[in-house]
């Protein structure tokens, strides 16, 4: 007992635990946490000490994330581009398969190839020809409109078009596909034989019996199947170089030239001056370029392609290196924004170029191919002395069966 008297407890205080009862809502009320934060204070860091002033300031000024208008904005521009893609697609698809309604029955039953170009290696034949619009003061310019839409089908001439008039002007096989993209040329002038006809220069199957004539003589001589055709169409022609801004080709000798009369003939010619190294060239530019046959002195000192002798190799090669031009711009990346931007127009313009049986499933894997082949040195038959070629009747080529072989070999790889 203490000694101040008073009696102290002798076991645990006395008392009464109440519960309290839980509300209906409160498991869906959010914890009001106003009060800590304004009792709280600064966050405290580790051993009681507080954030400096300069720490706070540094906090607010973090880079803040992109807010969601702007997300929304780079959403829809990037579904603007694809949509502006898909756009030029159709626009491809759709000419490329107008194109092909065009071209001539017999053309088409001549050809067997397979629409899974990418894929499978096939042969295409690239004819130009002679024939001009009745809307040109060329001397060769085509007698009707009739006759004018015949060649440029691929139809044997009939009706009132006159027999043998219209020749191929060009002669090249495509080899594209599987990784392959190989280009040779066929002289206009070497000696075959014609169906239906006497032997003679190879581009007078074109004359006689229009495209299928020209595939079956194409075949006969180098003892090759020939899978699809394009027909180049001279003004497509031009507004697909103009569409994709012009080809760089390189001139081995600088060139002039005067085209069914020249600029100043009055018969609706061309004139082209063009100095050695690459060039930039428009549209009628790339034409004139192509169609050189026999050049013009040019003014002025130094050699020329006319001095130095321009025949049909060489012309086979300037039109090789304007179609390599066309590859280029197409799959330069370089040009990817410029390409983009007129996408519509280019894929409109491409297919215009040629009358083809190579719909919208053939066409665009012709472009693929072209990009992933690359670009392999231009072939031409009997281009070197040790060809074996020679001069034939009425001014033809006679080329031997080896120099056939191997131009054949290297083509199918």
């Amino acid at each position: 007992m203490p000694e101040n008297g008073e009696q102290q407890p002798t076991g645990p205080p006395d008392y009464k635990v109440y519960r309290a009862r839980k509300g209906m809502f409160r498991g869906l009320r959010k914890p009001d946490l106003s009060s800590l934060r304004e009792r709280g204070g600064p966050p405290k860091l580790p051993g009681g000490g507080k954030r400096s002033e300069r720490e706070r300031a540094g906090r607010d000024h973090l880079p803040h994330l992109p807010r969601r208008g702007s997300k929304r904005v780079l959403k829809w521009l990037g579904l603007a581009g694809l949509g502006w893609i898909l756009l030029s697609f159709l626009a491809f698809a759709v000419s490329a398969q107008l194109q092909a309604f065009k071209l001539a029955g017999e053309a088409k039953s001549a050809l067997g190839g397979s629409p899974l170009l990418l894929v499978d290696p096939q042969t295409i034949l690239v004819l130009g020809t002679d024939a001009r619009s009745p809307d040109t003061e060329e001397p060769d310019a085509a007698p009707s409109e009739e006759c004018f839409e015949q060649q440029s089908r691929g139809d044997a001439p009939h009706g009132e078009c006159e027999v043998g008039q219209f020749r191929a002007d060009t002669l090249m096989l495509i080899r594209a596909g599987g990784g392959a993209f190989r280009k040779l040329s066929i002289p206009r002038d070497v000696y075959a034989e014609i169906p239906g006809q006497s032997p003679q220069e190879i581009n007078g199957a074109y004359a006689f019996g229009g495209a299928g004539a020209e595939i079956e003589a194409v075949e006969g001589f180098l003892g090759i199947e020939v899978d699809h055709v394009a027909i180049v169409d001279f003004t497509g022609f031009e507004d697909l170089i103009d569409a994709v801004g012009g080809v760089v080709v390189d001139v081995p000798q600088k060139i002039c030239a005067d085209i069914s009369g020249g600029a100043g003939g009055g018969q609706g010619g061309y004139s082209l001056r063009l100095g050695k190294g690459e060039n930039t060239l428009d549209g009628e530019k790339a034409l004139t370029y192509a169609r050189i046959r026999k050049p013009s002195p040019c003014p002025g000192t130094g050699r020329s392609a006319y001095a130095l002798g321009y025949d049909d190799f060489d012309r086979a090669k300037a039109q090789q290196a304007v179609i390599g031009g066309i590859k280029g711009r197409l799959t330069d990346p370089l040009r990817v924004p410029y390409n983009f931007v007129k996408g519509p127009i280019i894929g409109w313009e491409a297919p215009q170029a040629f009358v083809s049986d190579m719909g919208f499933l053939t066409m665009p894997q012709l472009i693929l191919a072209a990009a992933i082949g690359g670009d392999s040195e231009a072939d031409v038959l009997c281009k070197g002395i040790n060809s074996g070629c020679s001069p034939g009747p009425s001014g033809s080529i006679e080329v031997p069966e080896s120099e056939r072989r191997r131009a054949v070999k290297k083509l199918l790889g």
